[in-house]
């Protein structure tokens, strides 16, 4: 037996439309906070851009 065999498996990062039938409810609950988290950084960047474009925008459109 080597050292890799005691080594725990590490987990394969979640991918959207992946089969879900192989994780347990906590892992399910980890891939849900770390997806809101990832929707509450790209609706904050999102909102940044805007507002650039929007005054980039009110500049060159005057």
């Amino acid at each position: 037996m080597s050292d890799q065999d005691n080594e725990p498996k590490k987990k394969r990062p979640y991918e959207i439309g992946q089969d879900l039938s192989d994780l347990s409810i906590g892992d399910i609950d980890e891939i849900i906070s770390q997806l809101q988290a990832e929707i509450e950084r790209l609706q904050s960047d999102a909102i940044q851009k805007n507002a650039s474009k929007s005054a980039a925008d009110a500049l060159f459109n005057r």
